[in-house]
């Protein structure tokens, strides 16, 4: 797989989805600098690693989660080489049992469908129905990779600027928790 790093949004918009460039928009009105790579549908951990390396960056994991009534929402980013264990991350937050949030959910609250998971998602949840929770090992990096709403492109920026100017523009807030990496 030959992998292309360019700076900024792409300059052909054609068979580009709307909500992929509504992140670039977002993105450039906040004057974030980004590298984009675009790729093959990236469904695995596996794929993303490739991507990750010509990066320079790792793509987390996102993952989309409920609580047992599905009637709170989460995202959770986690380094790829962590697992979420459900009892772990539940007392941490206060939250009932956690389990992996139905698609139609992701679509209605972030308009991303599954495979797409990402930070960027967030700027659709205008009425705050998702809670982000950032395990503490990714904000030690210094760049981020995530997907912009869809997954056959990636992206690199600062993880200071989508924890800080990033999440303060679409309205989020954080939760920083501690996950352990499994032996």
């Amino acid at each position: 797989m030959s992998l292309i790093l360019y700076k900024g949004r792409p300059g052909d918009t054609a068979g580009r989805l709307p909500k992929e460039m509504r992140v670039y928009d977002l993105l450039d009105s906040l004057g974030l600098e980004y590298v984009r790579i675009d790729h093959a549908p990236a469904m695995t951990m596996e794929v993303c690693k490739s991507i990750d390396e010509a990066l320079g960056a790792e793509i987390c994991k996102n993952l989309f989660l409920c609580n047992r009534q599905k009637t709170k929402f989460y995202l959770l980013m986690i380094p790829g080489d962590k697992t979420f264990h459900t009892k772990e991350l539940s007392a941490q937050i206060g939250s009932a049992r956690l389990s992996f949030a139905d698609g139609a959910f992701m679509e209605q609250f972030l308009d991303i469908t599954p495979g797409a998971v990402s930070v960027m998602g967030l700027m659709n949840d205008v009425e705050n129905r998702v809670r982000l929770l950032v395990d503490e090992d990714v904000l030690k990096e210094e760049f981020l990779g995530c997907h912009p709403c869809v997954n056959t492109s990636s992206l690199k920026l600062r993880t200071q600027d989508v924890f800080g100017t990033y999440l303060k523009a679409v309205h989020h807030d954080m939760t920083v928790v501690r996950l352990t990496a499994d032996d």
